[in-house]
C-alpha cells in the first residue's frame, strides 16, 4: 500500500472502520474500542467503548488520525481528542452508497492508502443482489426492554431495502423509535427481522413475542456494519431472510 499523508497511528472509535484499516493495512492501528471484535485476535491498545472513550489513553498514543461516526460517538469525546490537538475524521453512513464514499474517504484521504481491491468487492457484491421474489414489509427490532426498531434514515434499513424488504418505520420521525411490542404485532407486518446485534436476538429470545409472523434471525454485523463484511452480506442476508420465509 502506498501512503499518500503521514497517518503512520490510528485509533479507530468504530467497529466497521476498525475492521476496514485492518483488513487494508492493520500496522497501522494503535488503538480501538472495546467493541471492536474484528478481525480475531486484533492486537491494539483498547480505549473504552464507543460512547465511552478513554480520551486521554488515546490521546496518551499520539496517533496522526481518530477515525470516528457521528451516529455511534458522541461529539464531547470527539471535541476533547480535537482540543488535545488529534486530527480526528468523523464519518456519516445512512446509505450504502455513503458507506463506499465513506470508506474509500477514511482509507484513501484519511489513512493514505490506495483503494483496497476488497472495496471494490464489496461493491460488485451489491450491483445486482438477491432480493425477495416479492417485496415485504417488515418491522426490524433492535433492542428490547424497551422495545425499540429501526426508523427513518437509516443504514441497516437501506440494506433492506436493496433486498425487498421495506422498513415499516421508515417514515417514523425518530430514527430509533421505541414502539411497544403490542403496537409492532398490530402494525402486521409480513415480516419481523432480528438482528444480533446491538441487542443479541436469538432464536429463544426474541420470535417468541411474534408468534403469529415469520421472523428472519440475521447477521448485526453484515445488517449494520459497513466495512469487508459488505461483500459477504448480500448472500448472506438473503439466505436468512429467504429460510424465514419457508
Amino acid at each position: 500500500m502506498t501512503r499518500r499523508t503521514a497517518a503512520r497511528r490510528v485509533v479507530s472509535l468504530v467497529p466497521s472502520l476498525t475492521e476496514a484499516v485492518a483488513a487494508t493495512d492493520p500496522g497501522l492501528l494503535v488503538g480501538a474500542t472495546d467493541w471492536c471484535s474484528h478481525p480475531a485476535g486484533l492486537d491494539v491498545t483498547r480505549v473504552g467503548g464507543t460512547k465511552n472513550p478513554d480520551t486521554g489513553r488515546i490521546a496518551a498514543l499520539a496517533p496522526d488520525l481518530v477515525i470516528a461516526n457521528e451516529e455511534e460517538n458522541r461529539e464531547p469525546d470527539l471535541a476533547a481528542l480535537r482540543a488535545a490537538g488529534l486530527r480526528v475524521m468523523v464519518t456519516e453512513v445512512r446509505t450504502l452508497e455513503q458507506a463506499f464514499s465513506e470508506l474509500e474517504r477514511v482509507l484513501v484521504d484519511g489513512c493514505g492508502l490506495d483503494r483496497p481491491p476488497w472495496l471494490d468487492r464489496a461493491e460488485a457484491a451489491w450491483w445486482d443482489p438477491v432480493s425477495t421474489p416479492i417485496r415485504l414489509r417488515a418491522a426490524v427490532p433492535i433492542w428490547r426492554r424497551p422495545w425499540m426498531v429501526l426508523g427513518r434514515d437509516t443504514f441497516a434499513g437501506d440494506i433492506l431495502a436493496r433486498l425487498g424488504v421495506d422498513n415499516a418505520y421508515a417514515h417514523h420521525a425518530e430514527r430509533y423509535p421505541r414502539v411497544p411490542v403490542e403496537e409492532l404485532r398490530a402494525a402486521a407486518p409480513d415480516l419481523v427481522v432480528l438482528p444480533d446485534e446491538p441487542y443479541r436476538f436469538t432464536k429463544d429470545d426474541g420470535p417468541e413475542a411474534f408468534p403469529a409472523r415469520p421472523v428472519a434471525l440475521v447477521s448485526g454485523r453484515h445488517l449494520t456494519w459497513y466495512g469487508p463484511s459488505l461483500a459477504e452480506a448480500p448472500a448472506v442476508l438473503s439466505a436468512a431472510l429467504r429460510a424465514a420465509r419457508r
